[in-house]
Formats: structure tokens, sequence, C-alpha cells
């Protein structure tokens, strides 16, 4: 049975593997710390589960002291002239759509098959692993079509991260850091400080403290996976659902909305509002952020208003 090991023995190789070629490439001059931090992260991939809490603890460390002090960077250049990338698009046409079509096809029609026939694959993780599935079958059609160098796409995806740097695991670190606050039992103390500024028997004051918190938490968290837990155990359990009799489908899934209303809005959240301001090298970081906060903050209102109609 193909478990969720596989994937994660796969990611690994992919980031041991850009940590040779960034060892190895003498244009960067951080080409070491690139190395320590995506060694690093394939550490943590093939053996995480025997190094225990504390070695994962150290290496966690290790990896923010190394992005913390600067030590990460892309090398010069690296890229194909622009008129040569045109000439390949025209060249190859709806092949490269295609491609890329190859991974999300693979992932839907991997996850309803491995809930069919039980004993392929964990039922638990049929979307992540058909995704690295999907993945390796794309690979190997556009390696097939293009006949690119056999290090070609490693050494690309490592440009690609070496551009990104430490943010291309914000989103996991953020995820980890919900579920901490979870455990460490933040949500009954931000629902104790909420409580008192709900009016009493208020629920619109109770949904729109609800949807506010998830915006703002994932604002500060990054992440409204992070946030969900934490809101819900502070407003959404105790007063939508089990005071005010909602609908938890309704409240689990419009107030995840409204957190996303809120990563729109925050640096944060850096895989979807800096990374692609880096790669395409817009003047302002937050240039991305500042065009989508006149969509953020009415959709919000939406969000809040839906649960209110429709959860009770």
């Amino acid at each position: 049975m193909i478990t969720l090991g596989f994937v994660y023995v796969l990611a690994g190789l992919c980031f041991a593997a850009f940590a040779v070629l960034g060892a190895r490439d003498r244009t960067n001059p951080k080409r070491f710390g690139n190395a320590a931090f995506w060694g690093l992260l394939a550490l943590s991939m093939l053996a995480g589960d025997r190094l225990g809490d504390f070695g994962n603890g150290l290496l966690v460390l290790a990896l923010v002291a190394i992005a913390g002090t600067g030590q990460i960077g892309r090398a010069p250049g690296g890229e194909a002239p622009a008129a040569e990338q045109a000439a390949r698009a025209a060249s190859h046409g709806n092949f490269l759509l295609l491609v890329a079509l190859i991974i999300p096809a693979v992932a839907l029609a991997g996850t309803f098959l491995f809930k069919w026939v039980p004993g392929l694959a964990d039922p638990k993780q049929a979307t992540l692993i058909s995704l690295a599935i999907g993945v390796l079958i794309a690979l190997a059609v556009g390696m097939a079509r293009l006949k690119p160098p056999p290090l070609l796409p490693l050494q690309q995806g490592r440009r690609l991260l070496d551009a990104v740097g430490w943010a291309a695991i914000l989103p996991q670190m953020l995820a980890s850091l919900g579920a901490v606050f979870a455990l460490a039992g933040v949500g009954e103390v931000v629902g104790g400080l909420i409580g008192t500024a709900i009016p009493q028997g208020s629920l619109f004051g109770a949904t729109l403290a609800f949807g506010l918190g998830m915006a703002l938490f994932t604002m500060v968290m990054g992440n409204a996976f992070a946030a969900f837990p934490v809101m819900l155990a502070a407003v959404g359990m105790p007063l939508l659902i089990k005071q005010y009799d909602g609908d938890p489908a309704v409240v689990a899934a419009i107030g995840m909305l409204a957190g996303f209303c809120g990563t729109l809005m925050t640096p944060m959240a850096a895989n979807f509002n800096l990374v692609p301001a880096a790669l395409l090298e817009l003047r302002n970081p937050y240039g991305v952020i500042r065009v989508q906060i006149g969509t953020a903050l009415p959709l919000l209102a939406v969000n809040i208003l839906f649960i209110y109609l429709f959860a009770f």
C-alpha cells in the first residue's frame, strides 16, 4: 500500500538534490547557505520521524537561523532570454499546458480511484499521494516529448526555490503554529476575551466576532487553516454551534472563506502575496496585497452576512 511516506521520500529526495546542486553552483555567493537550508529540509522529510521532537525542534531552529541571518540567495542569471522563451512556447504550443494539466487531472482521478479500490493507497491521504504521482507522470511526459538535459528539471526547480527562499516553507511553519496554539488552549483564552465584548444574547455579534476573528487571526498567522482551530474553539463551537444551534457545515465552510479574506491582506501569507511579487520583480513587494484589499474587505462582509443568514 502506498502511504504518505512515499510523498515524504519523494519530497526529501528533491530537496536533497537541490542542496547538492546548490552547493556546486559557484556563481552563487550564498551557495552554502542554500545547500544547508534545503539539506536540512531534506533531512526532516527523510528522517523526521527518527529525529524525535527535540531533534526536529533543533532542525527548525537551524532553518530559522540560516534564513534569519540572510544566508539564502539566488545566483545571478540562469534564465533563458525572453525571445528564446517565446520561441520555445510557440514551438511547443498547447503541449506545455497539457503537461501542467496532467497534475490536477491525476490528483482528481487518483483521489476517487484509491477510495474505490482499497489496498492501493492510504485512503486518508489519497489526494496527496495522487498529487505526487501526477507530478511524476507530468515530468515523465515532459521529458519524453521535450528531451531536455536530464538535470534541467532539478536545476530549474532549485533556481525557483532559491528565488522564493525561506517563504517556500512558511505555510508549513504557520500551520504548525496553529496546531501549537490549539494544544496550548489559546482558543479558550481568546474566547473568554471575545465573550466580554459580545453583547449578551447577540447572535449577530457572535457571528461578526467569528468572521472578523478568522480574518484577523489569518492575517497574523498567515494561514486560515492555522486560524481555524483557534477561532472555532473560541467562538464557533461554544457560541455559534452549541449556544445558537448553528449548522456546523455552514459555520466551518464559510468561516474558512472569511479567513481566506485575511489571506489576501497579509504579508504573512508569503506564498500568495510576497512570492509572486518577488518572481515578477515588482517594485513594491506589497503591491499584490494593495490590489487585493479592495476585493477582500467586501468579500469578508458578504461571508459574515452569509453565516448569519444561512447557518441558523
